[in-house]
């Protein structure tokens, strides 16, 4: 399992952190919001899924990872 921790900005309520942490499970990998930080952080497997493909389902949600 692979730990990345990605800054994302545009998140700033429940509903943002619901539909992010959602949206990464939908395609099997983990993830924690922290809007505090403005961090993403991600659990996932590299064989299963890409750090790319979990950075464009955060922007597909109206994010912007940075």
């Amino acid at each position: 399992m692979k730990n990345e921790t990605l800054h994302v900005e545009g998140m700033s309520c429940g509903h943002c952190v619901k539909s992010v942490e959602g949206a990464v499970k939908n395609i099997g990998a983990d993830a924690k919001v922290n809007l505090e930080k403005k961090t993403v952080e991600v659990v996932f497997d590299e064989s299963s899924v890409t750090l790319e493909a979990i950075k464009n389902t955060i922007e597909e949600q109206g994010y912007d990872v940075v």
